[in-house]
């Protein structure tokens, strides 16, 4: 019999469980990242956050915040994103990205926004932020700033610093 995976909607219940598997998975480091202050004062689950159980196990989840740039609203911030070690490199994390770009692009998101590698994340159309185009109220290495076109010209449209959008 094979396992029973469920991709669902992030729930408060699911908070306990996701916090638990960021501290097994990063470590209390991961709170001086700037991704961290972006989320500060901003609703801890969004419409798109979204988590993958084995049974009541999470074993994978995704943060996505929304966020302006420069003012203009219309983008989310992705992440974190963490699957339990004991599961990576099985696809959990490209499906739960594809599964919240899906249903951004549908709302009408105009931009997707994260930190993170570029090989990794390319395979989404993430590519490189423009330098000095977008500005993150931290530091940020500017190579890791990336970014995902919902709508055609989204990109040339965000400019400015990124502030998380208060529930």
């Amino acid at each position: 019999m094979s396992p029973q995976f469920t991709s669902r909607s992030v729930t408060p219940a699911d908070l306990p469980a996701i916090s638990e598997l960021h501290a097994k998975t990063f470590g209390p480091g991961r709170f001086v990242r700037t991704a961290y202050r972006v989320r500060e004062g901003t609703p801890a689950i969004s419409r798109y956050c979204r988590a993958t159980y084995l049974g009541d196990r999470l074993i994978a989840a995704v943060r996505m915040t929304p966020i302006s740039i420069g003012g203009a609203e219309g983008a989310l911030l992705l992440g974190p994103l963490v699957v339990d070690p004991d599961f990576a490199g099985q696809g959990f994390g490209k499906r739960l990205i594809a599964e919240v770009i899906e249903a951004a692009k549908v709302d009408g998101q105009r931009l997707v926004l994260l930190v993170g590698d570029e090989p990794y994340y390319g395979r989404f159309g993430f590519r490189p932020v423009p330098p000095g185009q977008i500005a993150m109220p931290g530091p940020v290495n500017p190579q890791r700033l990336l970014a995902a076109e919902l709508a055609d010209g989204a990109m040339a449209e965000m400019c400015g610093l990124v502030a998380g959008v208060p529930g």
